[in-house]
């Protein structure tokens, strides 16, 4: 895994105090969102891998691959060397600031491709069109249950016949023993990795109204009611999940 790194990238202390309201995506999250998702999410690196192994079986030239929830770029730089370049690369997030540091690092990828960053709030925007493959890389999660279901059907609409969607996404568990077990494990590596006791019970409670996580068989269904005619998991630790759906 390639890592394009740009100068003010500086380690995740965000929540060594108690945070000030919700989680946000703004600029101070932006500052150290890499070294967050690289920390916090398990074997993120070879869900990346991964990901780029599928895009590359279905992305088709004069098409696009969309990246939902773009984030600082991570995914598109990692998606790049594997793809045709006569495929259109959209990224699309509702953080300007996130999309900033998309621009940074993107900007240093040994590539001729032109990246289309747009600033977009997927509640109320269709972005996805002539789509060959759509990614949403831990960002459905992030998306109010109400519109979850309309965001599913655009993307859905707006992708070709035998397009994908690449689903990862962070769960919760219908059995109340494996939902408590595998938060702990999580917690568990967190610690692993640096963060503290405080440093985790404060992220928990940031995230609290802003993170919701569905259960397995509700990703599905929503995918399944979506009109999607295959599904199917391509990546499982404990409480996280990827997902891939073929129109």
């Amino acid at each position: 895994m390639a890592h394009y790194k740009t100068q003010d990238d500086n380690q995740d202390r965000l929540f060594q105090a108690p945070a000030n309201g919700d989680f946000r995506f703004d600029s101070d999250t932006a500052a150290v969102f890499d070294d967050m998702i690289s920390r916090s999410i398990p074997l993120y690196e070879e869900i990346q891998r991964m990901a780029g192994e599928i895009a590359a079986d279905f992305a088709r030239p004069q098409t696009s691959l969309f990246d939902l929830g773009c984030a600082t770029g991570t995914s598109l730089a990692e998606l790049d060397p594997v793809i045709d370049p006569a495929v259109r690369f959209v990224g699309v997030d509702s953080s300007p600031e996130m999309l900033e540091k998309a621009r940074q690092k993107l900007a240093l990828c040994p590539t001729d491709r032109v990246f289309d960053l747009v600033v977009a709030d997927l509640h109320q925007t269709q972005v996805v069109e002539n789509a060959s493959v759509v990614v949403m890389n831990l960002t459905l999660q992030f998306i109010r249950p109400l519109y979850r279901e309309r965001v599913i059907r655009n993307v859905y609409q707006g992708l070709n016949e035998q397009g994908c969607l690449i689903l990862v996404e962070k769960l919760t568990l219908g059995d109340s023993l494996f939902n408590r077990l595998f938060i702990r494990y999580y917690y568990n590596l967190k610690k692993r990795q640096g963060y503290s006791e405080s440093e985790i019970a404060h992220k928990r409670e940031a995230l609290e109204n802003v993170l919701i996580p569905y259960r397995p068989e509700e990703n599905r269904e929503l995918l399944s009611t979506a009109g999607f005619r295959h599904v199917e998991e391509f990546f499982r630790w404990y409480n996280f999940s990827g997902l891939i759906a073929v129109k």
